[in-house]
């Protein structure tokens, strides 16, 4: 089978092996990949496996020998599935590889404002500790999580996840989601406006869809509490970014980290760039080297399975 990788390096910047999935075909690979030369690099591919590259109808069309696509992600809303269904090529993802990792960035996100580290750390640097006419300064504030209200927005596993870390840490957790599920002592499920309203601490952990595309927009940030915090770990496009950097650039917001934003790199006028007290991590939560070779054997495990007549993990 030839096999063909067209976004290899975010995934494998030389790090860890491809040789799980080299073992099952003929492998080629490549770092990145142009849009203008995704249809030269893949007409010949009968398994196509990628990032972030978008596979429109129209490119599909022109991929007569593709017979398999593998996402190297959770995600796939880059590839237009239905046109895939109906050329009879399976969409596979992998969808738990990165669940501790991602909830683990969502609370180094949380932290870093809560206790402004990276700003306290300057200022040691910049001699200002030395300054200080107390053993100690405080030029920033510090936020305690115990006892605050974590609001979660999509109750899967990494939903789960940072639940059940908001809850080691002392925190009321309040749920929303589409559908209820069970959940540990502590959680409560509430609608939208109310976990936005009551909660110190929101979370988002919802997929990107004509559902939640733009979200978190004006309205439900005007109902956050001005010293709460807005985490986003999901999809850029799950939040206005212009009415969350509004929010947070009037003070009606004390804080944002987002390690997604709504075009990826982003734009020089990004408004979450020069918002205030933005922290902004470049869509690095699923990226630990162990989450990497975890996907990189599951992949490996989707397109066996194909081989071998089944389909897992297929999305459309």
């Amino acid at each position: 089978m030839k096999i063909v990788i067209l976004d290899g390096g975010t995934t494998n910047p030389g790090d860890v092996s491809w040789e799980p999935i080299a073992a099952l075909g003929d492998l080629t690979v490549y770092d990145s990949t142009p849009p203008e030369l995704v249809i030269p690099r893949a007409q010949d591919a009968e398994a196509l496996i990628i990032n972030r590259i978008a596979l429109t109808k129209e490119t599909l069309a022109q991929l007569p020998k593709l017979r398999f696509i593998g996402m190297l992600a959770t995600g796939y809303n880059t590839v237009d599935t239905a046109a895939a269904r109906e050329l009879g090529v399976p969409v596979c993802n992998v969808p738990l590889y990165c669940v501790e990792m991602v909830a683990q960035q969502a609370f180094t996100l949380l932290l870093s404002l809560c206790g402004n580290v990276h700003r306290y750390s300057e200022t040691v640097r910049a001699g200002k500790w030395q300054e200080a006419v107390a053993m100690n300064y405080q030029g920033y504030p510090l936020f305690e999580l115990y006892g605050k209200t974590l609001g979660i927005v999509g109750y899967g596993s990494i939903g789960k996840c940072v639940a059940q870390l908001g809850l080691t840490l002392g925190m009321k957790v309040l749920l929303y989601s589409r559908t209820k599920k069970d959940a540990p002592e502590g959680c409560r499920w509430v609608d939208l406006e109310t976990l936005f309203a009551e909660s110190d601490v929101v979370s988002l952990h919802c997929p990107l869809n004509e559902q939640t595309a733009g979200l978190v927009n004006e309205r439900l940030l005007s109902l956050m509490k001005p010293t709460s915090f807005l985490i986003n770990t999901s999809r850029g496009g799950v939040v206005d970014s212009r009415a969350l950097a509004s929010a947070l650039n009037s003070g009606k917001l004390a804080g944002a980290g987002v390690d997604v934003m709504a075009q990826e790199p982003p734009a020089a006028d990004d408004p979450l760039l020069t918002a205030k007290n933005c922290v902004i991590s470049p869509h690095i939560a699923w990226a630990s080297k162990e989450a990497r070779e975890r996907l990189i054997r599951i992949v490996a495990d989707n397109l066996q399975a194909f081989q071998n007549g089944k389909t897992q993990n297929a999305v459309n």
